[in-house]
């Protein structure tokens, strides 16, 4: 499969392990490729509007310290894409493999970008706002380790599902934030030009 799309814009997921800065890479690539970038995150953030019909529901799970239920995040997804956006980088989701069967169900996904990094590089771009939040980096590399360990646990099924759809690419960050949106580019076969963006053809990789 050569990763090749339909006369639309890319329809594109990013995921990753903690500390990547998946958001950062997703609005880069929503402007350079003219389309929308779809967050979950600000997706569900939305809900906590007291006059949202779906408040209840969202609030009571992040009071409780629990994930959104599905059908709520689904509901929101499903939503947002009846704006019928020409082409979309969605990230936030999926983090299960029933997560990323359902997102199948209701719209086709040409590509799953997954970021990966070492222990050493995410400790290196860990925020100083979560440094400052836990108080000294023996509690920010303890904090993000536990991150990591139950990242891997939720995702590997939802690696080897996209990878047996050769849909997966696997993205390793090292280095400065520029060079690693620089290696992004090139493993995407993107160009500064939108145009040239939006007719290239990803490389894809297990």
């Amino acid at each position: 499969m050569d990763g090749s799309v339909p006369e639309r814009g890319v329809q594109w997921v990013l995921i990753g392990e903690p500390g990547v800065k998946r958001h950062s890479y997703a609005e880069r690539l929503s402007k350079l490729l003219g389309i929308p970038h779809i967050s979950m995150g600000s997706l569900i953030r939305q809900e906590l509007d007291p006059y949202s019909s779906l408040y209840k529901q969202v609030v009571n799970a992040v009071n409780e310290g629990k994930l959104v239920p599905e059908d709520v995040v689904f509901a929101l997804l499903s939503k947002r894409l009846e704006e019928g956006e020409n082409g979309f980088i969605l990230d936030g989701i999926p983090r299960t493999r029933l997560q990323a069967e359902i997102l199948d169900q209701i719209v086709d996904i040409d590509l799953v970008v997954n970021f990966k990094c070492s222990e050493e590089y995410m400790l290196k771009m860990s925020s100083e706002s979560e440094l400052l939040h836990i108080g000294n980096s023996k509690g920010v590399e303890s904090s993000l380790k536990k991150k990591l360990r139950v990242y891997s646990e939720q995702a590997k099924s939802v690696e080897d599902y996209y990878s047996k759809q050769k849909k997966l690419l696997n993205f390793q960050l090292a280095g400065a934030t520029g060079d690693a949106w620089q290696g992004l580019l090139a493993a995407l076969h993107l160009q500064y030009s939108p145009i040239n963006a939006l007719s290239s053809s990803p490389k894809l990789t297990a």
